[in-house]
């Protein structure tokens, strides 16, 4: 039996050039103090959504919470990502 070793140089330099990110940051440090300080208030059962009031379940809410918070104080987050359908489609259906 002859074994044979596999090169793999080749496969992962193909995949180096495909995979290139950029090294800045997409948010900032106080941004994440800020997602830090509504999840916290999360797990105690303390944060409310905005207009209804009513306690938020949902861990990833809370997420969306907290960097709404922070692009309204002006720190450096990523725009929203636009959904399917807006809320403006939905009414009119």
């Amino acid at each position: 039996m002859a074994t044979r070793s596999r090169s793999s140089s080749s496969r992962s330099k193909s995949t180096r050039s495909r995979g290139k990110k950029s090294s800045r940051r997409k948010y900032s440090p106080s941004a994440g103090s800020d997602v830090k300080r509504e999840m916290h208030e999360f797990k105690r059962g303390k944060l409310k959504s905005g207009r209804s009031g009513k306690t938020v379940k949902s861990r990833k809410q809370a997420v969306a919470i907290g960097l709404s918070e922070a692009r309204r104080k002006g720190k450096k987050v990523p725009a929203k990502k636009s959904s399917g359908s807006s809320s403006s489609s939905r009414k009119a259906a």
